[in-house]
């Protein structure tokens, strides 16, 4: 059994590869990662920009000034302001060269074609420079950016229509139990209904991944063999969640070990998610999750997120973590290994929530981080500052 720290790293050393790189349409660019710098073709702003309505003024003697003509945001009209001369001007129209800054409306007063002034001038005063935002020819996203929405309105903003990223690797979610059916069937006694399955296609889904396949499978070495052989051979990535323990019908493990995948690891020293697994075969990474529904969640935010984002070259492939103060008092159990506790970040700290076993979804619904305790932890103080990683909801 392995530590945390280790385990990260492992997964981490062995998520590189020489990823394929296709040309994309920007608006299809959501949580894909960039395989090349995007340089801006233009200045931003273009032309020197009005940040107000209001009227653009060439600084004179007085604080009074002769209205020569309107600029509206969109016109390529230019005027030649002398001393003592303004302009009505709108919000994001060009303002003139011989312009030396802008006066909100509501700082003027107006008798026919003429504007007093009533508030002091300054120089560029609520005018937005050429290439005040970014300039022509500098980067815009580096490579191994991960795009997100505030990307694409940036980048659509320089006129850019495509980008070149790293291709996303094909997963297969397998589940593994013969308790397990379908929801939308009745419920006979001893079964549950699985949803580990809808639950990581749809985390995959938040993160960009939708080339996804779900595969079922019995608790049964000879089905669970094969199948896994199959699937490895077919999926850049494989998560299989059950059956990597090590009951009597668990058979992942002893599968896996039988049709040739490389064991990383196989059991870390955290709570939830113990039997966790990582293994190599040829490219293929082979991930084995608990099967219990909260145990599995976890370990895929603190693990199989930070392989996929690397995989892909991106620059930051960990959840942020921060540290907060703790909002009450809480009095650790099983503190011999380290824990993963689902927290809820409010106001001026982050609370632990109840319902912490691995068999209990229900917190995660509220939770919008997991709270990282160090093994050996006892007693946490109201106001300690623990380890907090934002979960992406």
């Amino acid at each position: 059994m392995i530590t945390i720290e280790k385990a990260l790293e492992l997964v981490l050393l062995h998520s590189s590869k020489g990823v394929k790189t296709k040309e994309i349409s920007l608006s299809d660019g959501l949580e894909y990662v960039l395989a090349s710098d995007v340089c801006s073709e233009i200045d931003m702003p273009p032309f020197r920009q009005s940040a107000m309505d209001g009227y653009a003024v060439r600084i004179g003697e007085t604080n009074r000034y002769k209205v020569i003509g309107e600029i509206q945001a969109g016109d390529n009209s230019t005027f030649l302001l002398n001393k003592g001369d303004a302009v009505r001007i709108f919000t994001g129209a060009p303002v003139p060269d011989t312009a030396d800054a802008v006066m909100m409306q509501e700082k003027v007063n107006i008798e026919g074609d003429t504007v007093t002034i009533e508030a002091p001038l300054k120089i560029m005063m609520n005018i937005r420079p050429k290439g005040e935002q970014i300039k022509k020819g500098t980067i815009a996203l580096p490579k191994g950016t991960s795009v997100k929405a505030a990307h694409i309105g940036f980048l659509t903003g320089l006129g850019i229509t495509t980008l070149q990223v790293a291709e996303k690797p094909t997963i297969a979610v397998v589940v593994t139990g013969n308790e397990l059916i379908q929801a939308g069937q009745e419920l006979p006694f001893g079964k549950i209904y699985e949803s580990n399955s809808a639950m990581l296609v749809a985390t995959l889904k938040e993160f960009g991944y939708c080339n996804v396949q779900v595969i079922s499978i019995k608790d049964d070495y000879g089905s669970t063999k094969k199948i896994l052989a199959t699937t490895i051979e077919n999926f850049d990535v494989v998560i299989v969640t059950g059956g990597v323990s090590v009951g009597d019908y668990d058979f992942v493990g002893k599968a896996l070990n039988a049709i040739g995948v490389d064991e990383i690891f196989h059991k870390v020293k955290q709570k939830p998610g113990k039997p966790l697994f990582f293994g190599k075969k040829e490219e293929t990474a082979i991930f084995g999750l608990p099967g219990n529904p909260a145990a599995a969640l976890t370990c895929f935010y603190v693990y199989v997120y930070p392989f996929l984002k690397k995989y892909e070259g991106a620059e930051d492939a960990h959840l942020l973590t921060i540290s907060q103060p703790l909002l009450h008092h809480y009095t650790v159990i099983g503190g011999d290994r380290a824990q993963f506790l689902k927290a809820k970040i409010q106001g001026d700290g982050v609370g632990i929530l109840g319902a912490q076993s691995s068999a209990m979804l229900s917190a995660f619904g509220t939770a919008n981080a997991l709270v990282f305790l160090p093994e050996n932890s006892t007693e946490l103080l109201k106001g300690e500052i623990v380890k907090t990683m934002l979960l992406p909801n």
